[in-house]
C-alpha cells in the first residue's frame, strides 16, 4: 500500500511539473511575440532612439486601411531620420489610394521621404508614389496607368438562356443601377460615366500639380497606359533610376541624410496585429502539446483574414491585358 501511494504522490507531483512548464512555455512565447510586436513599432522605448532610415513596404492591392494610417502616423512621430518607401502594387479603390496617398504627405511633411519603385506602381499605388518629393524607378519598374475604371458583370444574356427573370422594386430609377440583372440604361450609364470622369479628373490634377507638368505633358502619360521606369524620367513620372542605394544617395544629397544611415524595416501591421499574434501564439499551443487549441487559432485568424480579402469602390487600377 505504502508503495502504490509513493506512486500516486509522484505521478501528481510529476503532472503539476508538466503543467508549470506548459504554462510557463506559453507565457513565454507569448512575452517574445508582444516584445517582438513592439520593437517594430516606430518610436516606441525598443526602437533605435534615432540615426536610422524607416523602410516601409506597400504591396499587393491597396483599399482603405485604418491600420496603416496610424501606423504612418506613428513613424512620422518616430525619431527616423528619414522614410524610403518600396512600393510594387497595381492599384486598388480610388478612395483607398487617397487615403494612402494623404497619409503619405502627412509623413513626408514631417520627414523626409522618397519612393522607390521595385516592380509596379500603377493607378493607385502611383497616387501614392505622388506623395513623394522624389520617385526612383528600376529602368524595367512600370508606372503610370493614370486613369479610372469601373466594371461590373451584365448576366442578363444567361438569364434569359435559363428562363430566370429578376423582378424589382425601387425607389428611384438610378438606385443601385447598374445592377447587372437588366441591360444599362442610358441614364445609368451616364451616371457611372460622370463619376469616372470626375475621378480621373481629380487623378490628372494631382498629377499635374505633383508632378510639376503642363498641358501637353500631361496628356502624353494620362491616357491610361503604363511605362517602364526608362521612358517615365523623360516622360517626368520618375525623376531618378536606380535602387534603394540610389534613394539613399538623394536623402544624403537633398536632404543631408548621410547615406551610411542604416536603414531599418518599419511594419505598417498595427500594434498587436491579430493575424502574426495569433500564428506565434498556435505555434506555442503546439510546442506544449495542445494541438487542438492551436488549430483553432489557426483557423479562426485564416477566417479573419479571408474576410478583410473584399474589394469594392471605384478601382483606381491596372492589370496585363488577357490574351483572346
Amino acid at each position: 500500500m505504502s508503495f502504490d501511494a509513493d506512486a500516486i504522490v509522484d505521478r501528481r507531483r510529476m503532472r503539476r511539473k508538466l503543467t508549470f512548464w506548459r504554462v510557463s512555455a506559453i507565457l513565454i512565447v507569448l512575452l517574445v511575440a508582444v516584445v517582438a510586436g513592439f520593437t517594430l513599432v516606430p518610436g516606441s522605448r525598443l526602437m533605435p532612439a534615432s540615426g536610422y532610415v524607416a523602410r516601409i513596404t506597400i504591396q499587393g492591392l491597396i483599399r482603405g486601411n485604418q491600420d496603416r494610417v496610424e501606423a504612418l502616423d506613428r513613424l512620422s512621430r518616430s525619431r527616423a531620420s528619414a522614410v524610403i518607401v518600396h512600393l510594387d502594387s497595381p492599384g486598388g479603390t480610388t478612395a483607398g489610394s487617397q487615403q494612402l496617398y494623404d497619409a503619405l504627405r502627412s509623413l513626408q511633411a514631417k520627414k523626409p521621404m522618397v519612393v522607390v519603385v521595385d516592380g509596379l506602381a500603377a493607378s493607385g499605388a502611383y497616387i501614392a508614389a505622388l506623395s513623394s518629393e522624389h520617385i526612383v524607378a528600376q529602368d524595367t519598374s512600370l508606372v503610370g496607368s493614370i486613369g479610372v475604371l469601373f466594371q461590373f458583370p451584365n448576366f442578363t444574356d444567361v438569364l434569359k438562356t435559363i428562363g430566370v427573370k429578376m423582378e424589382e422594386v425601387k425607389s428611384s430609377p438610378l438606385k443601385a443601377a447598374p445592377n447587372g440583372f437588366e441591360p444599362t440604361s442610358p441614364e445609368a450609364r451616364a451616371a457611372i460615366e460622370a463619376i469616372v470622369v470626375d475621378s480621373y479628373g481629380w487623378f490628372k490634377d494631382l498629377v499635374k500639380n505633383r508632378r510639376q507638368m503642363d498641358d501637353a505633358q500631361l496628356t502624353k502619360v494620362a491616357d491610361g497606359r503604363v511605362f517602364t521606369g526608362r521612358q517615365g524620367v523623360p516622360l517626368k513620372l520618375v525623376d531618378e533610376i536606380g535602387n534603394e542605394k540610389t534613394a539613399q544617395a538623394w536623402l544624403e544629397k537633398a536632404k543631408g541624410v548621410p547615406a551610411t544611415t542604416p536603414v531599418r524595416d518599419v511594419s505598417l501591421e498595427p500594434r498587436f496585429n491579430e493575424f502574426s499574434f495569433l500564428h506565434v501564439a498556435a505555434w506555442g499551443f503546439q510546442a506544449v502539446g495542445l494541438s487542438a487549441v492551436a488549430q483553432r487559432l489557426e483557423e479562426w485568424g485564416a477566417v479573419q483574414a479571408i474576410e478583410r480579402l473584399n474589394l469594392d469602390g471605384l478601382l483606381a487600377l491596372w492589370h496585363p491585358p488577357s490574351a483572346n
